[in-house]
C-alpha cells in the first residue's frame, strides 16, 4: 500500500476534498499518455480548453521508448508548458492516471527513479500558477486525449515502418504471433511491444527457456 506523502506546497495545489479557491477563470487540460508494450513506443496527448469550453489547442508527441507512467507525466508537463507560454494563470487538469493524480496531490510518494525528475518539474511548474487543480477522471471522459496518443503513435509507425511504434498486430480471430516474455513475481512481462485492443483474449502456451 502506497504511503501518504506531504502535499506539495504552493498556491492552488489541491488535495481531494479541499475547496476550490477563487481566482482567475481556469483553462482545462485533458491529458493522457500511453505506451505500446509498457515499456515500449510511447506518446502523449493533450486537449486544452479555454474558460468557455472552447478547444484552443491539441498537443501530441511521440516520445520514444518509455512506460505509460512516464508518458502521462510528459502529457502533464506539456499542458503546464502550454499554460506558461500562453500566459495562463489558472489550470484545471483532468487525467485518467490515478497514480499521477495522487502523486501530484501528495497522496502517493514518488518511488520510481524514472518518474521523480518529471514529478519535480511538474510540481515546480504547477506552483508557478496562481491556481492549479488536478483531478482523476475515467477513461471514457478522456477519449479526446487518448485519441491523440494513438494518432501520434500511428503517425510515427506510418512515417517509419521500422520504428518500434509499428507494433505487430495479429489479424483474424485465430491469428497467432510469437512473443518472448519473462516471468517476474509470478507475472509474465512481454520483452517487446505488443499492441492489442482492450478486451482482446489470448491463449498462452508456455515453452520454458533456460
Amino acid at each position: 500500500m502506497a504511503r501518504r506523502a506531504q502535499s506539495p506546497r504552493g498556491a492552488g495545489l489541491f488535495a481531494e476534498g479541499e475547496p476550490e479557491q477563487k481566482g482567475p477563470a481556469a483553462y482545462q487540460a485533458n491529458i493522457d499518455g500511453g505506451s505500446r508494450g509498457n515499456p515500449g513506443p510511447a506518446a502523449y496527448g493533450v486537449v486544452i480548453r479555454d474558460p468557455t469550453g472552447q478547444i484552443v489547442a491539441k498537443l501530441k508527441k511521440y516520445i520514444g521508448q518509455n512506460t505509460n507512467n512516464v508518458a502521462e507525466y510528459f502529457g502533464l508537463i506539456a499542458a503546464l508548458d502550454y499554460a506558461e507560454t500562453h500566459g495562463i494563470r489558472a489550470l484545471r487538469v483532468l487525467s485518467d492516471s490515478e497514480l499521477l493524480v495522487k502523486q501530484m496531490r501528495g497522496q502517493y510518494r514518488v518511488k520510481s527513479e524514472d518518474l521523480r525528475p518529471l514529478f519535480e518539474r511538474a510540481r515546480k511548474m504547477a506552483q508557478a500558477l496562481a491556481l492549479f487543480r488536478i483531478e482523476h477522471v475515467f477513461r471514457e471522459q478522456n477519449r479526446e486525449a487518448d485519441a491523440l496518443v494513438n494518432q501520434a503513435l500511428d503517425e510515427t509507425s506510418r512515417s517509419n515502418p521500422a520504428s518500434p511504434a509499428n507494433a505487430r498486430r495479429p489479424s483474424g480471430q485465430d491469428a497467432a504471433i510469437r512473443l518472448l516474455a519473462r516471468c517476474k513475481d509470478g507475472l509474465l512481462e512481454p520483452r517487446e511491444p505488443l499492441d492489442l485492443p482492450d478486451g482482446t483474449e489470448v491463449e498462452i502456451l508456455l515453452r520454458i527457456r533456460k
